[in-house]
């Protein structure tokens, strides 16, 4: 596979690992009258990011790179509402990362990077989808 392609996946890695961090430590440090409910979905969406993070490498690895372990700088956020719009935006652009990944993926032939990162993309739509909705209310 291309050099570019490891490079890419190696951004999703340290994307996912710097969520999975940031959305864990929100879970801990979310206060207030949402706390309850919104660090329960902080923590449930860390998991689902760190094994994102694992799925990535793993496919990193099968492909000859070497999985980075440095996640991108993590910003928990001071209240509820400063970490959801974090979050938001972390999200759009893990989906604008994918796609890109998605593309790159299927011009090189590779349709099985092609279909995790499908995968993948559904997943951090929906989580998108859940932050902003958070915010909404």
């Amino acid at each position: 596979m291309s050099e570019k392609l490891i490079e890419l996946l190696n951004r999703a890695i340290a994307r996912e690992i710097q969520v999975s961090i940031q959305y864990m430590w929100q879970h801990v440090r979310v206060s207030g009258p949402y706390a309850a409910a919104i660090g329960g979905v902080f923590k449930e969406i860390a998991i689902q990011e760190m094994k994102h993070a694992e799925a990535i490498a793993e496919r990193v690895d099968y492909l000859g790179g070497v999985p980075t372990t440095k996640p991108d700088p993590i910003t928990v956020g001071e209240n509820w509402r400063e970490m959801l719009e974090l979050d938001v935006k972390a999200e759009e652009e893990a989906i604008a990362l994918y796609r890109e990944i998605i593309e790159t993926a299927q011009a090189e032939g590779d349709y099985t990077t092609a279909r995790l990162f499908r995968q993948i993309l559904m997943d951090e739509e929906e989580h998108h989808d859940e932050f902003k909705t958070l915010l909404e209310e």
